[in-house]
C-alpha cells in the first residue's frame, strides 16, 4: 500500500523521538543537534523519496516485471509474476525469501559498488553529500540511484523465479534497517559485527576519510565486502569525518538537477577525490 502523508508524517515524528532518545545514551560531545546541518533538506527528502521517487521506482519495477513475463511466459500476468515460477517458486516460502535476500543483497553489493565509480557517481554523490549523517540521511537519494539499484536487484530475482511475496513480510523490517544503520550511533553488534550490516559499518561507507573511502558497500551483509575485499572495521576508531569533495548543491531541486549540469572543469579537490575512486 503507498504511504499517505499522514503515515510520513507520524512515522518522521515517532523515528525522531526514539533516535532522540537512543543519543541521550551517547557522551554529549557524540551527539548531533536536532537542526544539524542538512537537516531541513532532509525532511523535504523524507517526503519527497516515498511519494516521488518510490513512485517512478514502483513503475519501472513493474516495467522491468513485465518484460521479465513477457520473455519467460509470453504474456504479462500479476499473480503468476508475484508466485514465481519453475523450480524455485516451489520452495518454502522462507526459503525463498532467504534466497530473495542473499541474491539481492549480492546484485545490490555490486551495483552500489558500480555508483563509486565516475560515470555513476554523480548521481550517488547526492547521497554522500551529508556531512552530518544520521537516520534522517537515509531518504536523500537521487531518483536514478533508486531506479537503478531496485531494478538491477529485481531482475535476476524475476529470472531466477522467485515469488516476491515470499518477502513482503520482511519489507519494513529492512526498510528500518537502512534507516538505523544510518543514525549517529556507534553500534556494531558485538560478536555479530560480521553477519549484519551495523551503524558504524554503514557509517565507515560514508566517510570521507581517504583510508576507508569506498569500503563496506553492502546493504545488509559484510560477508559481500570481506569476501571482496572492501571489508573496514576497525575497533579502536570511529569515523569522524564525512560527505565528498564533489561539489553537491545543497537544496532538494539543486541535487535532482545535479548530475544533468553541463560538466564543469573539476577542481584540484574533486580531481584528488576522484583519483582515488576506482
Amino acid at each position: 500500500m503507498p504511504p499517505t502523508v499522514q503515515s510520513i508524517l507520524i512515522g518522521f515524528v515517532v523515528l525522531l523521538a526514539l533516535f532522540r532518545l537512543v543519543q541521550l545514551f551517547q557522551p554529549r560531545h557524540r551527539r548531533l543537534p536536532i537542526l544539524r546541518r542538512g537537516f531541513w533538506t532532509d525532511v523535504v527528502y523524507w517526503a519527497f523519496t516515498p511519494l516521488v521517487t518510490r513512485i517512478v521506482t514502483r513503475t519501472c519495477v513493474v516495467v522491468a516485471a513485465a518484460l521479465v513475463a513477457l520473455v519467460i511466459y509470453g504474456k504479462v500476468d500479476r499473480d503468476v509474476i508475484l508466485q514465481g515460477y519453475g523450480p524455485v517458486s516451489k520452495l518454502p516460502l522462507w526459503a525463498q525469501g532467504l534466497g530473495i535476500l542473499l541474491l539481492g543483497d549480492f546484485i545490490g553489493y555490486w551495483t552500489h559498488r558500480a555508483f563509486h565509480h565516475r560515470s555513476l557517481w554523480t548521481y550517488h554523490a547526492v547521497h554522500h553529500s551529508s556531512v552530518d549523517v544520521d537516520w534522517l540521511s537515509a531518504v536523500r537519494l537521487h531518483p536514478v540511484n533508486d531506479v537503478v539499484m531496485r531494478v538491477a536487484s529485481a531482475i535476476p530475482v524475476l529470472l531466477v523465479g522467485f515469488a516476491p511475496l515470499a518477502l513482503a513480510g520482511a519489507v519494513p523490517l529492512l526498510t528500518f534497517l537502512a534507516i538505523l544503520v544510518h543514525a549517529n550511533l556507534d553500534w556494531d553488534w558485538g560478536p555479530f559485527r560480521t553477519a549484519i550490516a551495523s551503524p558504524r559499518f554503514h557509517r565507515w561507507h560514508h566517510t570521507d576519510e581517504t583510508e576507508a573511502r569506498d569500503k563496506n558497500f553492502a546493504g545488509l551483509l559484510p560477508l559481500w565486502d570481506i569476501m571482496f575485499g572492501t571489508y573496514y572495521m576497525p575497533k579502536d576508531r570511529r569515523p569522524v569525518a564525512f560527505g565528498t569533495a564533489t561539489p553537491v548543491p545543497r537544496s532538494l531541486v539543486g541535487q535532482l538537477l545535479f548530475p544533468f549540469r553541463r560538466k564543469q572543469e573539476p577542481t584540484i579537490s574533486q580531481l584528488r577525490d576522484h583519483h582515488a575512486r576506482p
